[in-house]
């Protein structure tokens, strides 16, 4: 029987799970000081501390394990492209601290603290039936009854599939009762900074949509496709942004995407639109649905300058 602790023999091996050992040991004073571990698992994923296939293990070592959670798998019973509604209800929350990971065979996995709109947005829309599993435990050295954190899942899980939940003094602390919300207890009248510079406008983001990759990999000439598609999107829209991910990670530079090997038939590439005036989206997806197929050149036609004339 192989020993499955051989890769330890070796210097590279060693070292990858002495760091794994350190950075969950990290994490567990940050969690005792009441951080959340969605949180910090984003963060370290962005920087590239943390790879993806450690996620669930960390999940499990510490929130289960370690800290004891209340934790519960579900498929949720209806989907979600807006949750206004559900920060409302989450955010007064501060004696529970709550990590939802949400997976979606098509946009992979993703950690929300369902107290940040943030995590929501990289994570939207949410789909009927796909799978999100609700941890529930106390925040920092707080301590929370097991039966409280065992309603808090249960009540979490009602909220995603859309019903109605009853009022929960003990999921808040007597003094957030006391104390008003800043934005409350600032006079209506008072004058902001934000105010003399005239009406702000709120960007709205579009869920994120599918873009199936049809071509055998998603290589260089896919790549100046997608690149000419939405330099002509922008350029009929000029306050429009187009959001890219790739296995739920941002990706800011096109180019990075033409790795061989990596994008290949049958993956799905995200995007979605950013702005206030929000227009052909689905044109934009229909666009770049071909450029990601074999019928890709259509799009690397005429001086290479030129803007193409698609919306």
């Amino acid at each position: 029987m192989e020993n499955e602790l051989n890769f330890l023999a070796r210097k590279a091996g060693f070292n990858t799970a002495l760091r794994h050992f350190k950075l969950v040991n990290r994490y567990v004073g940050e969690i005792q000081e009441g951080a959340n571990l969605a949180d910090l698992l984003n963060e370290s994923l962005e920087s590239g501390e943390v790879r993806r296939e450690q996620v669930k293990t960390i999940l499990s070592a510490l929130l289960v394990d370690k800290f004891s959670y209340v934790f519960r798998s579900h498929n949720i019973q209806r989907g979600w492209d807006d949750v206004k509604d559900l920060l409302s209800v989450f955010r007064p929350w501060d004696r529970i601290q709550l990590v939802l990971m949400y997976a979606s065979p098509q946009a992979g996995t993703f950690l929300i603290n369902p107290k940040k709109a943030e995590h929501w947005e990289q994570a939207l829309p949410l789909i009927k039936d796909e799978l999100v599993v609700v941890y529930a435990g106390p925040v920092g050295s707080d301590s929370v009854d097991g039966n409280i954190l065992d309603t808090a899942v249960k009540d979490t899980i009602t909220l995603l599939d859309g019903g109605k939940i009853s009022t929960r003094p003990e999921y808040t602390s007597p003094k957030r009762k006391e104390v008003a919300p800043i934005e409350e207890r600032v006079p209506k009248t008072s004058p902001t900074v934000e105010a003399s510079k005239g009406p702000s406008v709120k960007k709205r983001m579009t869920p994120k949509y599918g873009v199936l990759v049809t071509n055998e990999l998603f290589h260089n000439g896919n790549v100046e496709a997608w690149k000419r598609i939405i330099e002509s999107y922008k350029a009929k829209y000029p306050d429009l942004d187009v959001l890219i991910w790739y296995e739920n990670e941002r990706i800011n530079d096109i180019n990075a995407l033409f790795k061989w090997g990596k994008v290949k038939h049958g993956t799905p590439i995200m995007i979605s639109v950013v702005g206030d005036n929000i227009k052909d989206v689905a044109k934009l997806q229909k666009y770049l649905y071909e450029g990601a197929s074999p019928r890709f050149e259509v799009f690397l036609r005429g001086a290479v300058n030129r803007v193409l004339d698609l919306f």
